[in-house]
C-alpha cells in the first residue's frame, strides 16, 4: 500500500513540468544597447540575415528549438528565422501542460481576431463582436497539450478551445505552435477556427 501511495504521488507530481513547453516566450539578453541580435535563414551563422530583434526586445515568441539547441525559430516579417538561444533568456514557469500565456488568436477568412489578456474582445472587420471579462482556461483531463475556456456574452456561450499544433495562418509563411477553435453557442451555432500567439 506504501508503495502504491508513492508511485500515485510521483504520478500526481508535474514531473512533465521539467519538460519545456514550445512555444515559449523569451526576453533578448546580453546584446549589446548599440547593437541587433541578428535572425537567419536558418540555424546556424552560415545563413543569411532576414531581420533583427532589438538588445532590449521582450516577448519574444519561439516556437521551437534546433536540434543541437543552440537555436530558437522566431517569426520575423511574413516567414520565420532562427535567432541564437545564447542571447535569449526564457521566462519561467512555461511548462509542458501549464496554462500557455496565450495572446490571441486569430483567422482569416472570415478574418476575426479574439485578444486573451485579462478581458476577452472579438473583433472582425465589421467591428467588435463581444467583450468580457477573461474566463480561466481548463486544461484537458487527458491532454496536455488541449485547454478550454467560456464566457458568456451577447446572448450566447463563446467556447476557446486550444490545441498544441503547428498552424499556419494561411496568409504567410509564419508559423504558430496553437491552434484555435472559437465556437459561437446560442441561437444557432458557429465555429471560427485558427492560430494562437504568445506574442503581444
Amino acid at each position: 500500500m506504501r508503495r502504491l501511495a508513492l508511485l500515485l504521488a510521483l504520478w500526481a507530481a508535474p514531473a512533465f513540468a521539467t519538460v519545456d513547453a514550445w512555444p515559449a516566450l523569451y526576453d533578448v539578453a546580453g546584446v549589446a544597447a548599440d547593437d541587433m541580435l541578428n535572425i537567419r535563414s536558418g540555424p546556424g551563422t552560415g545563413h543569411a540575415v532576414i531581420g533583427t530583434l532589438a538588445p532590449d526586445a521582450r516577448g519574444v515568441e519561439v516556437l521551437e528549438m534546433s536540434r543541437d539547441g543552440g537555436w530558437g525559430r522566431v517569426n520575423a516579417g511574413e516567414g520565420s528565422g532562427w535567432a541564437a538561444l545564447a542571447f535569449l533568456e526564457r521566462r519561467p514557469g512555461q511548462w509542458h501542460g501549464a496554462v500557455p500565456p496565450v495572446s490571441a488568436c486569430f483567422g482569416t477568412e472570415p478574418f476575426w481576431r479574439l485578444e486573451t489578456g485579462e478581458d476577452w474582445r472579438m473583433d472582425t472587420p465589421e467591428g467588435t463582436v463581444f467583450a468580457a471579462p477573461a474566463p480561466e482556461l481548463a486544461g484537458s483531463l487527458s491532454h496536455r497539450g488541449r485547454f478550454a475556456g467560456s464566457v458568456a456574452a451577447e446572448g450566447a456561450t463563446w467556447v476557446l478551445t486550444l490545441a498544441n499544433e503547428s498552424c499556419s495562418d494561411g496568409m504567410s509563411s509564419r508559423r504558430y505552435g496553437w491552434q484555435a477553435l472559437l465556437v459561437r453557442a446560442g441561437a444557432g451555432t458557429e465555429l471560427w477556427s485558427g492560430c494562437c500567439t504568445l506574442a503581444e
